[in-house]
């Protein structure tokens, strides 16, 4: 088991973890909607990526009464 020579001070620990935080979102705005997404994500409020429809909304889709 690996054991230190010397204590390593606060300073010393904390400039090690300088780098370590995690940096905040890039959102972009939908093409479509207008909404902000993920970059390189398909958009969640209208199901849109690259300016055509991946995912059919639900209030979009019509069941009739018999298959449901």
């Amino acid at each position: 088991m690996a054991v230190q020579q010397n204590k390593v001070s606060k300073s010393r620990r904390n400039n090690r973890r300088a780098h370590d935080s995690l940096s905040a979102a890039n959102p972009n705005e939908c093409s479509n909607c207008g909404e902000l997404k993920r970059p390189h994500h398909i958009c969640a409020s209208c199901g849109h990526y690259a300016e055509k429809e991946v995912v059919a909304q639900m209030d979009e889709i019509d069941l009739d009464d018999d298959a449901a």
